[in-house]
Parts: structure tokens; C-alpha cells; sequence
């Protein structure tokens, strides 16, 4: 049997959820530029799956890697970081 790769794992904050069953989150990394040596954020957004349409603009969220779902979701919500 072979190992399977853990699925990375995301928090973020929800940046839209204008779709049916889908969120935008927006997920903050802090690097450091490669010229100048400052700390930076980077902010990316990520289309995640959400079933219940239960999570709105702002909230907290923490998101899976999955299997893809459409063209652009290919992450599930797995819970609300701040009941954690």
C-alpha cells in the first residue's frame, strides 16, 4: 500500500460569497522580498466548496485540499477557525 501525500490545510478570511455553494477565501502569507529583505503579505484567493452556504463575508474559515469540483474549486470548507 502506498502513502498518500497529507492535503495541505488553510485559513483565511471570506473575501465573497456571492455563488450558490461556493466562497472566496482570501489566504494571507508573510515572505520575505528577495532584493529588499522586507517582510511582505501575499494574499491569494482560493474558490472553496461550501454545501450549506452557511459562511458569509468576513468570517474565519479553514480550507481542505479535494479532488477538483469545477473549473476553479478544488477546496472544501472543513470548519470555521474560530469554534476551534
Amino acid at each position: 500500500m502506498e502513502a498518500k501525500m497529507p492535503k495541505r490545510i488553510l485559513s483565511g478570511i471570506v473575501v465573497s460569497s456571492n455563488s450558490d455553494k461556493t466562497i472566496t477565501v482570501g489566504v494571507t502569507r508573510r515572505i520575505k522580498h528577495k532584493l529588499y529583505k522586507k517582510i511582505i503579505r501575499q494574499t491569494k484567493k482560493y474558490h472553496a466548496h461550501d454545501e450549506k452556504n452557511e459562511f458569509g463575508i468576513g468570517d474565519t474559515v479553514s480550507i481542505i485540499e479535494s479532488k477538483p469540483i469545477s473549473k476553479l474549486k478544488k477546496w472544501k470548507v472543513i470548519s470555521n477557525s474560530e469554534e476551534n
